[in-house]
């Protein structure tokens, strides 16, 4: 008849080792009067130092992260007067690689055996990235959210003053909204693919080709761009300048014309600014406005300005209006 207890008689040494070993675990013995310390294989291992060696705390110490070393020297010598058990997790330096490890062990100084204190080392550096990759998902997610409300409340603020009725406001809205989704779609990160950057010249044939479907012919609208990348940030701006010009030339422009054409094309005049010309054709007489311009015309500057580093310039040519877009190179990447 069995008396109900588990058969500990299983766990021979050799069992245990194994158990261990597929664990991940290392063992340590630290004798607290010699700083003298006992290592298992795995524990050499972990640490990169060469097994077989004599090996003392302030020794191991040297292979612990300068920013983690006086918290973790200082947290050894106060497991002493700890009753029960600990854990710490830390940096080690392995040549030039980064580790994250776990110590845990048993404190209190009447639990000692023959002066050495017992523990184990966990390599969990897998777990610390994971970690840091979910916090840093998590800033960024806050950030991204935080910089689509500013967003949405500028564009509602602007197209509130601009709209005639409520119903041009949500037209206007839903269509400055949906540029911003489109050019997020071409820079949104793929499962598995990390950050990427659009190609300016399908952002730009992204952002345009609503408005080519309303002409009498398809194709009035060219784009003609190098190849180059633009990252997310510069993306929503260009997608809300792209939509402000394309409106204009919807409502005066040569897009208002079935006949009207648009060309956008770019040059790079030296390393460090891009020249995009936007060039209107087969539209309405252009009168120069006066005074400062209406909303959109001061979103388009200020994002111009403060987001790709830039300058906007509009020759009202009777034939057709030309604007001049200067950007940064470098603040396209961002």
């Amino acid at each position: 008849m069995g008396t109900g207890q588990p058969d500990l008689s299983i766990w021979t040494e050799k069992r245990l080792r194994f158990a261990m070993e597929g664990a991940g675990v290392a063992l340590w013995a630290w004798n607290v009067d010699t700083d003298k310390l006992i290592l298992d294989r795995r524990s050499y291992e972990m640490w990169g130092v060469v097994s077989d060696t004599n090996v003392t705390f302030e020794d191991l110490s040297a292979h612990i992260h300068p920013a983690d070393r006086d918290r973790v020297r200082a947290a050894f010598a106060a497991t002493r007067a700890i009753m029960g058990q600990y854990e710490i997790d830390f940096r080690i330096l392995v040549g030039e690689e980064v580790r994250w490890i776990s110590a845990r062990g048993q404190g209190e100084d009447d639990a000692m055996v023959d002066r050495t204190m017992f523990g184990i080392f966990l390599d969990v550096t897998g777990r610390k990235q994971a970690e840091e990759s979910n916090e840093l998902l998590a800033g960024e997610m806050s950030h991204r959210v935080k910089n689509l409300l500013a967003i949405a409340s500028g564009l509602t603020s602007i197209t509130s003053r601009s709209a005639s009725s409520t119903e041009d406001m949500a037209r206007q809205l839903t269509n400055r909204l949906t540029a911003l989704g489109r050019a997020h779609d071409l820079v949104r990160p793929l499962p598995g693919q990390g950050q990427k950057d659009a190609l300016l010249g399908d952002l730009l044939s992204v952002l345009l080709a609503p408005y080519d479907d309303l002409g009498a012919f398809s194709g009035r609208i060219r784009v003609s761009v190098p190849r180059m990348g633009v990252g997310e940030g510069a993306a929503t701006t260009l997608a809300l300048i792209v939509h402000e010009l394309a409106t204009n030339a919807l409502k005066y422009g040569a897009l208002s014309s079935d006949t009207g054409t648009l060309d956008v094309s770019a040059t790079s005049h030296d390393d460090e600014d891009l020249v995009v010309v936007w060039t209107e054709r087969g539209g309405p007489p252009v009168d120069s406005p006066t005074g400062q311009g209406g909303f959109g015309s001061r979103l388009i500057n200020r994002a111009m300005s403060m987001q790709l580093g830039g300058t906007i310039t509009c020759d009202w040519a009777a034939e057709g209006v030309v604007v001049t877009l200067t950007m940064n190179k470098e603040s396209l990447g961002a």
